[in-house]
C-alpha cells in the first residue's frame, strides 16, 4: 500500500526531474517508510512507500527489472501474489525478492496485459516499458485502490491523489463546474469526473497504454460487475455453504501481512463476520469501534451509538478491542484538516471514518472492513427502483433517475448556481446517470432484472465513492484497509446469486435519504428484509441480535447537531459574507436552505454537510 505518481512528456522531450519532488510531497503521508523517484527519457515515476510485505530495501520502488527495460511504480496488494509466483517461477522466471511488487511486474513482463485479469486484490499502478516507450496503467476491478489523470498539451499526469498533480505546472486547482453539478446532483461522481478541471478518476476495471505523441490513452475495460442469476446457483442451501466457504477464504487470503494487522468492529453483520474469521486466525486481534456523544440527540439518532454491540461482539471473538467517543465538537475540529486529505467530497459524511482509522493506526498498519456487504447482497432494498411493469431502457432510466435521492433537485440548480450557472448550464445529469449503465445488460423484463440493475448501480456509485473515501481517509494516517468483501471468488458467486436469496419480496417502502435511522429501521421492522442469504451463512458463528438487527449506517447525529451544538459553526462558516462558497453559490439561496433544516422544516443534513465540505476544500473557485 503506498502513493504513486508519475509524468509523460507527450512531446517525448526529457521529463523535468525537478518536478517529481513537489509529486511525491503531496502524498508523502500515504507512504511514510520510505520515498523514491526514477526518470528516464520523457517519463518521471514517484513512489511513497508504506511497508507491508517484504520490508526490505530490495522490494523499494519505483522497481525496475534485471534487463532494465521495465519500470514499475505501485500502490496496493496482491493477495494471491505467491500462487503468481510459483506458476511464474514454474515457467522459469527467477525473483530477486519476497514482494508481490516483482510478482506483478513479472507477470506483466510474461502475460503482458492480461495479467490484470489474473489478480486478486488491490491495485492501481503504472508500468513504463523503455524498449517499447510506452506507459501501462491499470486499476483493480472495483476500485479499491485510486488512480487520477490529467492530460494537457505536453504532459500525461497520474496520481493516487488529485493533491499530486494539481502541483503540477501543467495543471491547477481550478474548479471544473461541470464536475460540480454532477456532485451536487448525486452527492457522488456517476462519472470519471472530479472537482478539478481536467482532473480525471481512472475507470476501475480498466488498464490503458500511453506513448509520446497519442492524443489520448487507449482505455481497455477487462472486467464489470455483471448481476446475472447463473443455473448452478439455485439451491439455498448449497449456496450458503459456499458463501461461508468463500468468506472464510477470502478473510485467510487477506491476512497475508509482514506486520500487525486489525480489524474495524461497528456492530453490524458486515465487519462483525469479517472480525469473527480473522480472529479465528489471529489470536488477540486487535479490533476498533467508534461511538458518539448522543446527550443532544434526538429520536431515531438516539441509536447511533454502535458500542454496546461491539463490545459484545470483542467479548465473543476474544479481540483486544480499542474505541473513541466522537461529540459534535468533532467536526469542527477536524473538518479542515479531513478536507485537505480529502481534497474533493464524496457520497455522504465521512468525518467518523477518518477519527478511527487514526484510532487504528496508532496499534497496526493494515485494517480489515466490512465494505461490500450491502452493494453485494442486497443491503438497501428501500432504494432499488424496481417498476411494476417491463420498459423501454430510456423509460426505466427516466423513472430511476427521478427516484434516485438528489442532493439538489435539478430545478432549483440555476438559482442556487447563478453565480456561474453560464459555465455550468450544458452539464446533462440524466445522461450522466444513463451513462452508469452504458456496460450493463439493457434486458429488463423481470422483477429480478430490475434488482439485479440497483444492484450494478449501487456498486458503480456507491461503492465505489466509498472506497475511494475509505482509502484517502485511511491513508491520511498511513493504514492500509483492506476490503474482504470483494475478493474475487466471492464477488463472482454474489452476483450470480439468485435476487430471492438477497431480498425475498418487493417492498415500496421509499424513504428520504437525508434521514439516516428510520429508512433502515422502518423497512427492516416492516419486511425483516435484505442481506437475506448472507444472515443466515454467519448466523453459526454471530450472535442473533446482529444476524436480525436492521442496519446501522456508520453516522454521527448530524441532525441535531446542526441545529444545537453545531448551530454557530455552521452559520459561521456557511452564513457569513466572507465564505468562499459564495463565489460559486448564491448566498440568498445558501440561507434559504439552511434555515429550512435549521426551523426543522426539512431535513437537508447531506446538503449542509457537503457545503461545509466544499467550504473547507482546496479547489479554486475562480
Amino acid at each position: 500500500m503506498c502513493g504513486i505518481a508519475g509524468v509523460l512528456r507527450l512531446d517525448g522531450a526529457p521529463v523535468d526531474a525537478g518536478v517529481l519532488p513537489p509529486m511525491a510531497a503531496a502524498i508523502a503521508h500515504r507512504g511514510p517508510d520510505g520515498a523514491g523517484t526514477w526518470t528516464g527519457g520523457p517519463v518521471g515515476l514517484v513512489h511513497q512507500r508504506l511497508a507491508i510485505i517484504d520490508l526490505s530495501d530490495a522490494a523499494a520502488q519505483p522497481f525496475v527489472d534485471d534487463t532494465g527495460r521495465y519500470t514499475v511504480t505501485y500502490n496496493g496488494e496482491l493477495y494471491n501474489y505467491r500462487e503468481l509466483r510459483a506458476e511464474l517461477a514454474a515457467c522459469g522466471v527467477r525473483f530477486r525478492t519476497a514482494s508481490d511488487t516483482e510478482v506483478l511486474l513479472q507477470a506483466f513482463i510474461h502475460w503482458g496485459p492480461q495479467a490484470v485479469e489474473r489478480f486478486n486484490g488491490m491495485f492501481a499502478f503504472a508500468i513504463w516499458d523503455q524498449a517499447a516507450r510506452r506507459l501501462f496503467l491499470a486499476r483493480d476491478r472495483y476500485g479499491v485502490k485510486p488512480l487520477y489523470t490529467f492530460q494537457g498539451a505536453r504532459e500525461f499526469l497520474f496520481a493516487s491523489e488529485p493533491a499530486a498533480i494539481t502541483c503540477h505546472p501543467a495543471a491547477s486547482r481550478r474548479l471544473a463546474v461541470d464536475g460540480l453539478v454532477e456532485y451536487l446532483t448525486f452527492q457522488n461522481f456517476f462519472s470519471e469526473r472530479t472537482l478539478y478541471e481536467g482532473v480525471h478518476m481512472f475507470p476501475a476495471g480498466t488498464w490503458c497504454f500511453v506513448s509520446p505523441g497519442d492524443a489520448a490513452p487507449r482505455f481497455h475495460r477487462y472486467w464489470d460487475f455483471n448481476f446475472v442469476e447463473t443455473a448452478a446457483a439455485q439451491n439455498e442451501d448449497d449456496c450458503r455453504n459456499r458463501l461461508r466457504l468463500l468468506l472464510d477464504q477470502a478473510v485467510q487470503r487477506q491476512l497475508v501481512s509482514d506486520v500487525e494487522l486489525g480489524a474495524y468492529l461497528s456492530g453490524g453483520i458486515d465487519s462483525g463476520c469479517i472480525t469473527a474469521l480473522a480472529a479465528r486466525q489471529l489470536p488477540f486481534l486487535k479490533s476498533f469501534t467508534c461511538g458518539f456523544d448522543l446527550h443532544s440527540a434526538n429520536g431515531i439518532e438516539v441509536a447511533f451509538d454502535e458500542r454496546e454491540r461491539a463490545e459484545h461482539m470483542s467479548y465473543l471473538y476474544k479481540t483486544e478491542h480499542y474505541e473513541m467517543v466522537l461529540k459534535s465538537g468533532d467536526m469542527e475540529r477536524v473538518l479542515p484538516r479531513l478536507m485537505r486529505h480529502m481534497g474533493e467530497p464524496r457520497v455522504g459524511q465521512s468525518y467518523p471514518n477518518y477519527y478511527v482509522a487514526g484510532l487504528a493506526s496508532k496499534f497496526v498498519k493494515v485494517v480489515l472492513t466490512g465494505t461490500g456487504g450491502d452493494e453485494l447482497f442486497g443491503g438497501y432494498p428501500w432504494r432499488y427502483y424496481t417498476p411494476d411493469r417491463p420498459m423501454a431502457f430510456d423509460e426505466y432510466v427516466d423513472g430511476y433517475y427521478g427516484y434516485w435521492q438528489r442532493l439538489v433537485p435539478p430545478e432549483l440548480m440555476p438559482a442556487l448556481l447563478a453565480p456561474v450557472w453560464d459555465r455550468a448550464k450544458h452539464v446533462d445529469t440524466r445522461d450522466i446517470f444513463k451513462g452508469v449503465f452504458s456496460h450493463h445488460p439493457a434486458t429488463l423484463r423481470t422483477r429480478e432484472d430490475y434488482v439485479n440493475s440497483a444492484l450494478y448501480f449501487e456498486a458503480k456509485t456507491f461503492l465505489h465513492g466509498l472506497l475511494v473515501v475509505e482509502d484517502k481517509l485511511s491513508m491520511a494516517h498511513g493504514l492500509e484497509s483492506r476490503v474482504p468483501f470483494l475478493d474475487n471468488d466471492l464477488v463472482d458467486f454474489a452476483v450470480g446469486l439468485p435476487v430471492s436469496m438477497k431480498i425475498a419480496a418487493r417492498h415500496e417502502v421509499r424513504m428520504d435519504e437525508n434521514t439516516v435511522g428510520p429508512k433502515t429501521e422502518q423497512y427492516f421492522q416492516r419486511t425483516h428484509d435484505g442481506k437475506l442469504i448472507l444472515r443466515r451463512a454467519v448466523e453459526e458463528w454471530m450472535p442473533t441480535a446482529i444476524t436480525q438487527a436492521a442496519k446501522q449506517g456508520f453516522s454521527a447525529p448530524d441532525a441535531s447537531w446542526f441545529r444545537g451544538e453545531s448551530l454557530e459553526y455552521v452559520k459561521r462558516c456557511l452564513l457569513r459574507p466572507a465564505a468562499r462558497i459564495n463565489q460559486i453559490f448564491n448566498p440568498v439561496v445558501v440561507r434559504q436552505l439552511i434555515e429550512e433544516h435549521l426551523s426543522g422544516q426539512r431535513n437537508r443534513r447531506l446538503l449542509i454537510w457537503s457545503l461545509l465540505c466544499l467550504e473547507h476544500s482546496d479547489c479554486e473557485f475562480v
